[in-house]
């Protein structure tokens, strides 16, 4: 390399890990400290000349530099992964006294004097990241608290989220943060406006729309939804880690935002007035909190305390009492969601509860109703618990006006004119007619969905859009789009290729195994599991039109309100018509015979765990399904085979105790490509 080149290519990696420290800088005084000191242009002028860069020398681009937070990664599915350490869930109280009865079990447990720390429970989406030599390598969901989805492409554009931690204290470079992701309620509002705007649909408050978020698969529109981070958990390798609240400057220092709300407790009597006093000031705060957490301070009484079940002892969720309100319910409609669930709604005369104003709220059911005897006209209670969906909680009886009469539920679909009908031991109605116009849109995206037809390019949107614009009214009209190629193209959003890839994939889900097509139709009660025993021993679509409830109810695992759905659906004449569609479209309407009696996969249970190379999680699971296995997803004596990928959790170790046979990835490559000779 020629001196001049060297020289130049210097002077370029000194000008890129500038502007690299200059924006992060930038990022964390304005989505941290809420102090910037630039413009937006100034800032965006920065960033652009970073991109230009990094475009021009591609081989100095990084994972944390700040141009990365853009997104435009597109994500068939999140990979689960195990957490290092459980992500407990906090026990709930709305009640002064079992927050006394906790002060005096950690007092008996502990005997000598300890000190609380007091945080805001903003109401987010919880999520784990974890940091390697200081940098972000993954971001993580709660999950079930023992594993999460791998969202880490979806976290990185959240510009509250260090990229690279500062490790200006304790020396910090592996390490692992918990916090909340949250709108503000003004970010929220906007959103929401725009949508509207734009003719899109809105969102119901801002954790639902967090939660949405953070499972799109195409990272840009991530970047583009106003999502924060705040941080109130640090776990480090290697380091000697002793108060949770000195934890808390330390995530501060390493470039987080934490609540500067926190407070210490001496005892449990400030505990108690903390709580109080927000539960009068939560308005102050631009988002969302339902309540505050109470923690043990020092992290080796922590450790003593221990957990119980999935809670710890050593901390509980102090939460708010649901807000009250009273207003006139108008009247009682009916809403029919995805798979015909018939739901009774009240129509309010709006009032503002717990921040914002209520029109509409939950029944629940037949029953809820009958049981409070709520009537068409009463003044009833409405409350918002935790601050999230809202429901009529009661009737104010002395209010009550002569001549109202008690609700019935009608005996057709709102929507569609079906009958609509309660199966036994069961508090709500449905629709079973397929071809409502309240379940197209969701039975279409069921339909196309991965682990079910898999066909891509039909996402939310698309299927909106397509509904809307006519193409579709049910599933099976899907196979008839080829014909209508000529107008789709014409389509805002769409063109040649995207339609040709539309049709491709189309195309190639009748391909999929009988099963899969099963799961596809959307039956209640028929999930992927059943699916599969279905069609294992019923082995044809004609064989389960045929199949009687004595026929069903004799396959393992199918239980009467199982077979009893199951006809319901095929005794259905809209629902045999869509089937014979599909039929002659020219689905897997036949099990297939596999060769899993050669390896003996047949009958044999596996569990996977960690990351595997080669294949997904799903497609791992549906390698062994199609060859007559199955996946379980805990080690027990029954475990024949556990498969065992980078990082596994402690799956391996349970394995191990239990003498359950293990693994390799090439291990398992091996049996499964054998089980197909």
């Amino acid at each position: 390399m020629g001196a001049s080149v060297k020289s130049r290519q210097e002077s370029v990696v000194a000008r890129i890990e500038q502007l690299r420290k200059e924006i992060r800088e930038h990022d964390e005084r304005y989505y941290v400290q809420a102090q910037p000191t630039i413009s937006d242009e100034e800032y965006d002028r920065l960033l652009r000349e970073l991109a230009k860069l990094e475009e021009e020398f591609p081989q100095f681009r990084t994972p944390d530099s700040p141009t990365q937070r853009v997104g435009g990664q597109v994500t068939k599915e999140f990979p689960t992964v195990v957490h290092e350490v459980p992500m407990l869930s906090l026990a709930n109280t709305y009640s002064e006294e079992e927050v006394r009865d906790f002060d005096r079990r950690i007092r008996s447990a502990l005997g000598g004097p300890y000190r609380y720390v007091c945080e805001l429970k903003v109401d987010g989406v919880a999520v784990s990241l974890l940091y390697r030599d200081g940098v972000l390598v993954r971001g993580a969901t709660r999950g079930d608290g023992t594993q999460g989805d791998d969202i880490t492409v979806n976290i990185r554009t959240i510009r509250s989220v260090p990229l690279r931690l500062r490790t200006t204290r304790n020396g910090i470079r592996n390490a692992e943060v918990r916090g909340e992701v949250f709108m503000t309620r003004e970010d929220f509002q906007r959103m929401n406006r725009e949508r509207e705007a734009a003719g899109e649909r809105t969102f119901v408050n801002p954790r639902n729309s967090t939660a949405g978020t953070l499972k799109l698969q195409d990272s840009a529109l991530v970047a583009r939804r106003p999502l924060q981070f705040i941080a109130y958990y640090l776990r480090a390798d290697g380091n000697v880690l002793k108060s949770h609240y000195e934890n808390l400057g330390i995530l501060k220092d390493l470039g987080f935002r934490v609540s500067e709300h926190t407070r210490l407790c001496g005892n449990v009597d400030e505990v108690v007035q903390y709580w109080k006093e927000w539960e009068s000031r939560r308005e102050e705060l631009p988002y969302d909190i339902d309540g505050v957490v109470v923690k043990i301070d020092a992290l080796a009484q922590q450790e003593e305390l221990g957990a119980i079940a999935k809670s710890p002892r050593w901390a509980i969720a102090f939460k708010f009492a649901a807000r009250r309100q009273e207003t006139v319910l108008r009247s009682i409609i009916l809403q029919v969601g995805r798979v015909g669930t018939v739901t009774p709604v009240a129509d309010l005369e709006p009032v503002f509860v717990g921040g914002t104003t209520v029109s509409r709220a939950t029944l629940h059911n037949e029953d809820y109703i009958r049981d409070l005897d709520i009537r068409p006209g009463d003044v009833v209670v409405v409350e918002k618990g935790g601050d999230v969906i809202p429901k009529v909680s009661g009737v104010v009886l002395e209010k009550r006006k002569p001549g109202t009469k008690p609700f019935s539920m009608p005996s057709l679909c709102p929507e569609c004119g079906s009958k609509i009908f309660r199966p036994a031991d069961e508090a709500n109605f449905y629709c079973v007619n397929t071809e409502c116009p309240a379940q197209v849109r969701a039975r279409i995206e069921h339909f196309a969905q991965r682990g079910a037809m898999d066909i891509e390019g039909l996402g939310e949107a698309a299927v909106d859009q397509l509904v809307e614009k006519g193409f579709l009214k049910n599933y099976a009209d899907l196979y008839s789009l080829r014909r209508r190629s000529g107008d789709l193209e014409k389509l805002e959003r769409w063109g040649k290729k995207s339609v040709a890839n539309l049709l491709e994939s189309i195309e190639q889900s009748k391909q999929r195994p009988f099963s899969r097509v099963l799961f596809a139709l959307g039956i209640r009660h028929v999930g992927a599991g059943v699916a599969q025993l279905l069609a294992r021993n019923l082995r044809s679509m004609d064989a389960l039109l045929e199949a009687n409830f004595d026929d069903l109810q004799r396959i393992q695992g199918i239980g009467p309100q199982i077979a009893e759905s199951v006809l319901r659906f095929v005794a259905d004449r809209h629902n045999r018509a869509l089937i014979e569609r599909l039929r002659r479209a020219g689905l897997t309407f036949e099990e297939k015979t596999t060769a899993a009696g050669l390896f003996g996969l047949s009958g044999k249970t596996f569990v996977l765990t960690g990351t595997l190379e080669s294949l997904s999680r799903s497609e791992a699971k549906e390698r062994i399904e199609e060859r007559g296995g199955h996946v379980a997803s805990s080690v027990s004596k029954n475990t024949d085979y556990v498969v065992v990928g980078r990082e596994p959790g402690s799956k391996l170790e349970r394995a191990r105790r239990l003498g359950v046979a293990v693994l390799t990835e090439s291990d398992f490559l091996a049996m499964i490509n054998n089980s197909s000779q």
